[in-house]
């Protein structure tokens, strides 16, 4: 199935301050989100990010907080995302049934998230170069577990060419310019 903006939402999982250095690739992991960020804003697609416990591991780095919407972050405990009422709630409050998840860890906070909203009846899509786990095969073996139950997994130029449809209109034209090139 494509993606679809008007049904799209996109999730960053855990991008925080005091974990991204410990991320294999940590800095392409968050150059991959920001990019996937501008192109969710040029194109009015909602955005919501989660910390887990913050006090412990920092908040959204300041590179990605200063493209998330006000009121954007959610605090969590559970590694699920899904298992914290307030996101539940804003989920619902979306009415977006396309999730595009990105995100740290791959195969802890992202994981379950990810299982979750598959088995709340999203349509759940992993973002591959915004994602990342400490070990280059946890994050490997996390997304060949994500695939093998439903989740599907894209890249960033699906993400963009998919949620733009076509070459005939002026967003097209700038979001050509400022991120596919």
């Amino acid at each position: 199935m494509l993606l679809d903006k008007t049904q799209s939402l996109l999730l960053l999982i855990d991008m925080q301050q005091k974990l991204l250095p410990a991320i294999d690739a940590g800095n392409e992991v968050e150059n991959a989100a920001a990019w996937a960020m501008q192109v969710a804003l040029q194109l009015g697609v909602p955005i919501l990010a989660t910390e887990q416990y913050p006090q412990g591991i920092g908040h959204t780095t300041e590179k990605l907080a200063e493209l998330l919407p006000e009121n954007a972050v959610i605090n969590k405990l559970s590694f699920s995302a899904w298992r914290e009422p307030l996101f539940q709630q804003r989920i619902r409050r979306c009415q977006r049934q396309q999730l595009v998840l990105m995100g740290t860890e791959a195969h802890v906070c992202l994981l379950q998230t990810a299982l979750e909203l598959l088995q709340a009846g999203f349509g759940v899509y992993v973002l591959i170069e915004a994602t990342g786990s400490r070990q280059p095969d946890h994050k490997e073996q996390a997304l060949a577990r994500m695939q093998q139950a439903g989740v599907i997994l894209i890249n960033k130029e699906m993400l963009a060419f998919e949620w733009l449809e076509g070459a005939d209109t002026d967003v097209f034209r700038t979001v050509h310019r400022g991120w596919i090139r």
